[in-house]
């Protein structure tokens, strides 16, 4: 048996009694006991509040015309950004025997399940620090692989030359 042990209770007023339900609900209908430790409320409506859920950070952002309404951003958190970057790491290594196609195409499998999973809300910043992130550690492993300038990619850009060997850009 499965339990979703991480919930969030979105109110326009959280006060003693609904405190109350959700422990009397969460305790003796469900048997579940609360983290106190790692519960916590959120006013969203405060400036710089923001908080964590599922690998997405959910905070209210002004409007980019300059008017007074504010929207829900939901972009991917810096936790999952590390865990992506690092991840990364480990795949796109200069120690590692593999060709390039063999490694563009394990790449192209993180990214692509990565950005299915974070194609949510706003991910456009994190989108590009991604991207910038993967050719910096492509460009690092072709300045390692020789000491002459890099014949993987044919005398071309690194960012033309990776893509048209397949490397995939979020």
């Amino acid at each position: 048996m499965r339990y979703a042990d991480d919930f969030v209770i979105l109110a326009r007023y959280i006060g003693v009694s609904l405190k109350l339900y959700i422990e009397h609900v969460i305790g003796n209908e469900l048997g579940l006991t609360i983290n106190q430790s790692k519960t916590r409320i959120v006013d969203l409506r405060e400036d710089k509040a923001s908080f964590d859920f599922l690998g997405f950070t959910f905070r209210f952002d002004r409007d980019i015309y300059g008017t007074p309404s504010k929207y829900l951003n939901v972009f991917p958190s810096n936790k999952s950004l590390a865990s992506l970057r690092d991840e990364l790491r480990q795949t796109i290594k200069v120690g590692r025997k593999m060709s390039l196609m063999v490694t563009i195409g394990k790449v192209n499998t993180i990214l692509r399940g990565w950005s299915n999973y974070f194609n949510f809300g706003y991910p456009r910043v994190a989108f590009r620090k991604v991207n910038y992130f993967v050719r910096q550690r492509f460009s690092c492993l072709f300045r390692r692989m020789s000491q002459r300038r890099c014949t993987q990619l044919d005398g071309d850009t690194y960012y033309n030359g990776l893509k048209k060997r397949g490397l995939l850009y979020l």
